[in-house]
């Protein structure tokens, strides 16, 4: 099993401690709030089991239907968080509406702080461990996950202070204010992960700094070529895609021109990690006004 697979199940098994515990905070205190942290919970064990499918499905190897792979699985994992965190905050605003009419004093407000804040720690560090290794494995679905989890520690501590101050002053309807707090910062947060994973699926460019740095990469290790030209990019899943064409010298061999790519093949996945690289190599005659020239 690989890091990426383990870690998605891990993420179960996290999400499913998490969500008992802060279920239990909710059923001892009755809080609006506690009920807001613990349906997020809820969509973090939905959308992990939907991010280890993914990433499984991710992990096949190209077959005759899906040549490129199928790497964009991880994308669709993370639209499907965003539209569930969104879910989420609708019905937690409904139950804080609710809340709003009927305002009442909370059961045991410390002890269910207390538990809740134990599963807010082991949520922590749980988040930080996804994006840490999501980014360096290149799994969106990872990087999503651990971006939703950070956010509902975040949320948590909020709830925690509003029922703090509500315990302290009497004022009940901070809680159900605090749970419409969490819902309008969820609905923030599933609505930038859904615009980041369609910007995967519409196949963006990747970021700038990536960018410049493959330019450098072929501007450097082609020599011999003397331009690159019409550059394409794109990230789906971990895998990176490169498509570009290299202006050779007319009296460049095959064997020259093949040697040139395949070194600048070896810098470009040295670099980047996994990559697919396509190189349309080309007479001098195709070159361009603008491109990539080369440094002999």
């Amino acid at each position: 099993m690989t890091t990426t697979l383990k870690l998605a199940t891990g993420s179960i098994v996290i999400g499913v401690v998490v969500l008992l515990l802060k279920a239990l905070a909710y059923w001892i205190t009755g809080s609006v709030a506690l009920f807001s942290d613990a349906l997020e919970s809820t969509v973090n064990v939905a959308t992990a089991i939907a991010a280890l499918i993914a990433i499984r499905v991710a992990a096949r190897p190209a077959d005759s239907n899906h040549p490129f792979g199928h790497h964009k699985a991880e994308f669709f994992s993370a639209v499907l968080e965003g539209v569930m965190i969104i879910v989420a905050a609708l019905v937690i605003l409904n139950e804080a509406f609710h809340a709003f009419a009927t305002p009442r004093a909370l059961d045991a407000p410390i002890e269910g702080l207390m538990i809740n804040l134990g599963a807010t720690a082991i949520n922590g560090f749980w988040a930080w461990l996804l994006i840490s290794r999501g980014r360096r494995h290149k799994s969106p679905a990872l990087v999503a996950d651990g971006r939703h989890l950070f956010t509902d520690v975040l949320t948590s501590f909020g709830v925690a202070i509003g029922i703090l101050l509500a315990y302290a002053t009497g004022l009940w309807l901070l809680d159900p204010l605090m749970a419409v707090v969490v819902a309008l910062n969820i609905l923030w947060s599933g609505s930038k992960v859904v615009k980041e994973s369609l910007s995967g699926l519409m196949d963006e460019a990747v970021p700038g700094p990536e960018l410049d740095q493959i330019r450098e990469i072929i501007a450097t290790e082609a020599g011999g070529a003397t331009q690159a030209h019409d550059l394409r990019t794109r990230h789906a899943g971990s895998i990176t895609f490169i498509d570009f064409h290299l202006v050779v010298p007319g009296e460049t061999s095959v064997f020259e021109a093949h040697e040139i790519c395949d070194r600048v093949e070896a810098r470009l996945r040295a670099e980047l990690g996994e990559a697919q690289i396509t190189i349309h190599v080309e007479p001098e005659h195709k070159l361009k006004s603008t491109g990539i020239f080369i440094v002999d």
